[in-house]
């Protein structure tokens, strides 16, 4: 994690770049590989954040998890749709850092009205986000499940 997986990324990108302006055998690989390096790392990082909320239970009860909060895999994803689970991600990495530290719970405007799936306790697939319009905006939270559009359905 941290600079051993941005620096290889921001190399590769400021290497490969140039070389594919100036036609040079291998930048597109370099670049391709800096892609694959920054996307494997973000798997990481999102699997070692599970395991930060999990693997004490005081810490687990006090941020209200029965499971790890994060599919891992969803860094794989195209955007926007990667940027759930990052914006999740820094969510409850700052929430385990703030009970780790003894500070005090605070409102998070953002997390816990704005975009209500940054803060959902539940680990949530992308059928039952994808249903779950109340989830999804502050201007979504009234709306209806999707439940009857059937390749939504777990």
């Amino acid at each position: 994690g941290g600079y051993g997986t941005l620096f290889p990324f921001v190399y590769a990108i400021l290497i490969g770049f140039p070389m594919t302006l100036l036609h040079i055998p291998g930048g597109e690989l370099l670049i391709e590989a800096a892609g694959a390096w920054i996307l494997l790392g973000q798997v990481n990082l999102y699997k070692r954040v599970n395991e930060l909320c999990m693997e004490e239970e005081d810490i687990r009860a006090e941020l209200g998890l029965t499971d790890p909060p994060l599919y891992e895999w969803w860094a794989l994803l195209p955007p926007p749709l990667d940027v759930v689970v990052g914006l999740r991600q820094v969510h409850f990495l700052s929430e385990f850092w703030r009970v780790k530290r003894g500070y005090p719970s605070e409102k998070d405007v953002i997390a816990d009205e704005l975009f209500p799936f940054i803060s959902m306790k539940d680990r949530f697939t992308l059928k039952q986000f994808f249903r779950r319009p109340k989830y999804w905006f502050w201007f979504t939270k009234e709306w209806d499940d999707f439940n009857n559009i059937s390749f939504l359905q777990d």
